[in-house]
């Protein structure tokens, strides 16, 4: 499957694939976020945009165009440079490449997943980008006035991956009893039971390896008796860089 960035002359967007770290994960004791398989996952499960540029920006809790104040750290082109085009808070990245995907396929965009930025929020949306001749912004909203945050060149301001358009509209969701899956009901006490088990020892008698205080079942794609029920499992993604 295909996943083209036109570029305009002069257009040099800094695209990667996601990175899986983030920082406060890795500051937590012994890193210990990073045995969350399913937060791994997310944060690479796309590629990031970089920003061109260092800068620090302001909201003064005006919601006109103006109330978003923008200095930056050193000489940036102006067609790099963050605005204020929409108001209400919003800091606006002008993202340069026109993506293409394939029939039925729109890009999610948004913020990088467990990316945290005090006092702004990454907005997401949805684009139709198999017919669409046109770009699309960036936008982060302000959560909190009078208060400046720094960007840092290179630093992800953009997330990005492809989604079927319609798939949601065809899944019929249910409730349904655990009772009525007698082998799922069975598989959940086996599990619920040993897991309150292994925490038990685990907190009467601390392993001295960081690897000993997690189970791993789900890193590894195992149910409890070490059966693996999915062939596909993930346990990291590896995207292609765009060349």
């Amino acid at each position: 499957m295909e996943l083209i960035c036109y570029l305009h002359p002069g257009w040099k967007p800094l695209i990667r694939p996601a990175e899986s770290t983030r920082d406060w994960m890795t500051h937590t004791p012994e890193s210990y976020a990073y045995r969350c398989l399913p937060l791994n996952i997310a944060n690479s499960h796309g590629w990031e945009i970089l920003s061109p540029c260092a800068f620090d920006a302001c909201w003064t809790g005006n919601t006109g165009t103006d109330g978003v104040l923008i200095k930056l750290a050193g000489k940036t082109a102006p067609e790099l440079v963050p605005v204020s085009i929409f108001g209400q808070g919003v800091l606006t990245f002008h993202i340069a490449g026109l993506f293409r995907t394939l029939p039925g396929w729109n890009l999610w965009i948004g913020g990088s997943p467990n990316y945290l930025k005090d006092s702004i929020q990454a907005l997401t949306g949805i684009v139709e980008t198999d017919w669409a001749p046109f770009t699309f912004t960036m936008n982060w909203r302000f959560t909190r006035p009078n208060t400046w945050v720094h960007f840092d060149a290179e630093e992800p301001i953009c997330f990005f991956f492809p989604v079927q358009r319609g798939y949601l509209e065809e899944i019929t969701p249910r409730f349904s009893a655990m009772e009525d899956n007698p082998e799922l009901l069975k598989s959940f006490k086996d599990w619920s039971a040993m897991r309150q088990s292994f925490q038990t020892g685990v907190a009467e008698q601390p392993p001295t390896n960081p690897s000993g205080k997690w189970q791993k079942h789900y890193y590894r794609g195992t149910d409890t008796e070490g059966h693996t029920h999915a062939s596909d499992h993930q346990a990291k993604l590896r995207l292609h860089p765009f060349s």
